[in-house]
């Protein structure tokens, strides 16, 4: 049984009477899981319409120009032949991508005509249902953000964004390699997203739920949110959350799927700074080691490595050619014991604004 087979998934669900579904850090299982929770009316991420758009790239781009949303100028098209029909409506550079893979699969930035047929053709072999976007492509000012949220009732009660990374020598520029917290964003920059989250969350009528939410901000100054998904992040990210805040997304989604009190989730700080870094191999080949400098050793809270000496290891193409994880505590955290001194004229402000922003936890709304 595919995932992506709702009818499939619902027959499987009625048979063992489940109490609730959900997908958790993979999109192709969200759409089949809002099918099962509407049609067994079980607790749910939203309304099921409202679920397929989310997961819909071209869909999603359409509802938020609609709505009056910053979105990229895109278009979709189901085969090759009248994606190359008329070249002339495409300005670069572009980004092509299937409209429901996961995983930044299937995705290429185009910079000049001679290459938009092969990025077409990559799209194509990437897609489920055999439909790519083509779509403007917005240079970032800072990083991209790739990071978890929760709402409930509809009513986003924890906000995260980060400051996702890529490797440039990577077999896809576009897969995440490393993401780090606080993000590089300015603390007006993150309310004005998180106000516009919060708007597109209301003309959804989405409920209780985990969203992982890619954000960015355009050279034009502009904030945009580029994808929204009722899951929570691969990568682990929700853990490094948890790290970083004390804030357990992954219970509270468990919890809300099956119906039960999802606890205390509110807004709390980054508890110092934090990264996560995605190992992986820019070539295939065979696994022969990892070696951690001293110096980085000190700051990993937790290493994770999933292949051993002598396994065969993938080019980094997508998320599912990593092979391992390690995350990070950069700095101050919780309960560490620091100094502070200061000389000078203004000697006890400076020491004063120090502390408010170590006891803050490095909010935002003390940077």
């Amino acid at each position: 049984m595919s995932i992506v087979d709702k009818e499939a998934v619902l027959k499987v669900a009625r048979e063992k009477e489940i109490d609730g579904i959900m997908s958790f850090g993979v999109d192709p299982g969200v759409v089949a899981a809002s099918y099962v929770q509407n049609k067994m009316s079980l607790p749910s991420f939203g309304p099921y319409e409202s679920v397929e758009i989310l997961q819909n790239k071209d869909k999603f781009r359409e509802f938020l120009a609609i709505h009056g949303f910053n979105v990229p100028w895109s278009l979709a098209f189901s085969s090759l032949e009248d994606a190359l029909s008329d070249l002339a409506i495409f300005s670069y550079p572009l980004i092509v991508k299937p409209t429901d893979s996961a995983g930044s699969k299937g995705v290429t930035r185009v910079d000049k005509e001679e290459n938009l047929k092969e990025a077409l053709l990559h799209a194509f072999a990437h897609s489920i249902k055999n439909k790519i976007i083509v779509e403007q492509f917005i240079e970032k000012k800072g990083c991209s953000s790739d990071s978890d949220c929760f709402s409930i009732d509809g009513e986003l009660k924890f906000v995260s964004f980060s400051a996702q990374r890529f490797d440039e020598y990577a077999a896809s520029a576009f897969v995440p390699a490393a993401y780090s917290w606080p993000s590089t964003m300015s603390m007006q920059q993150e309310s004005e997203l998180s106000l516009e989250l919060q708007r597109l969350l209301n003309l959804l009528n989405m409920n209780t739920s985990v969203y992982n939410i890619e954000t960015r901000i355009g050279m034009d100054g502009k904030a945009y949110i580029m994808e929204v998904s009722p899951r929570g992040g691969g990568n682990r990210l929700s853990e490094v959350i948890r790290y970083a805040t004390g804030v357990d997304l992954i219970t509270a989604a468990v919890c809300a799927s099956v119906g039960d009190a999802v606890g205390e989730i509110e807004q709390k700080p980054y508890q110092g700074y934090w990264a996560e870094v995605v190992l992986h191999a820019d070539n295939a080949g065979c696994f022969m080691g990892l070696e951690i400098s001293k110096d980085l050793s000190a700051e990993i809270v937790e290493e994770d490595l999933w292949v051993k000496v002598g396994d065969e290891v993938e080019s980094f193409e997508g998320a599912n050619n990593a092979i391992g994880m390690l995350i990070l505590s950069l700095g101050i955290i919780g309960g560490t014991q620091i100094k502070i001194i200061a000389d000078g004229a203004d000697e006890q402000a400076a020491v004063n604004a120090l502390v408010e922003l170590v006891e803050s936890g490095f909010s935002e709304e003390t940077r």
